[in-house]
């Protein structure tokens, strides 16, 4: 697997629509994103999003889809225009207002299963509720302070503060899989 804009900008968009309204704060989005990667890597031991996840000062991030919520990258070329417009006012809004989930396509049943999960645990929470959930350790332990800046958080890590069984095996599953899209993204472009 790759990262995939599309996809995250569909998961965005659902936890917009779980909110019963037309837009998310920043913060919050980022942070729900998180958790339902977590939920996943709990449940499935894979991530819904193939990226890199970052300690940052206001917790962990998904770093890919925080670049592409701060307009670090073309939101035209991917898809996530399709589902999600520019931030105005620290939120991030949808694309159109009659999105339906069933327009969300790239999100599987499991993908649907964690966000709605997380959602019901952490959706009432505002996002420094959220911000201060994520930075105690009791909750999220492979959060680590960056004192300003931005450290990974490798997913072997997450895996074992979640709790999975043979986290070091999934671990390397996940990157062999990551070797084998590589090697065939390689051989696409060659």
């Amino acid at each position: 697997m790759s990262y995939e804009p599309r996809k995250a900008a569909q998961l965005i968009a659902y936890l917009i629509i779980k909110a019963g309204g037309n837009s998310l704060k920043v913060l919050k989005a980022v942070k729900l994103v998180y958790l339902v990667d977590r939920e996943s890597i709990q449940h499935f031991g894979f991530p819904v999003l193939d990226e890199k996840r970052c300690s940052m000062p206001h917790g962990p991030v998904n770093s890919l889809t925080y670049g592409y919520i701060a307009g670090d990258y073309d939101p035209e070329e991917c898809g996530w225009s399709d589902y999600l417009r520019d931030r105005e006012n620290h939120n991030v809004a949808l694309a159109r207002q009659d999105i339906t989930p069933d327009e969300l396509d790239e999100l599987s049943d499991a993908d649907i299963a964690c966000a709605d999960a997380v959602w019901e645990r952490f959706g009432h929470m505002t996002q420094w509720q959220l911000r201060d959930w994520t930075h105690d350790p009791r909750n999220v332990p492979e959060w680590e302070d960056p004192n300003g800046g931005s450290t990974i958080i490798p997913l072997q890590r997450i895996l074992h503060a979640v709790g999975v069984a043979n986290a070091d095996d999934f671990a390397d599953t996940a990157a062999s899989f990551k070797l084998i899209d590589q090697a065939f993204e390689s051989a696409r472009v060659h």
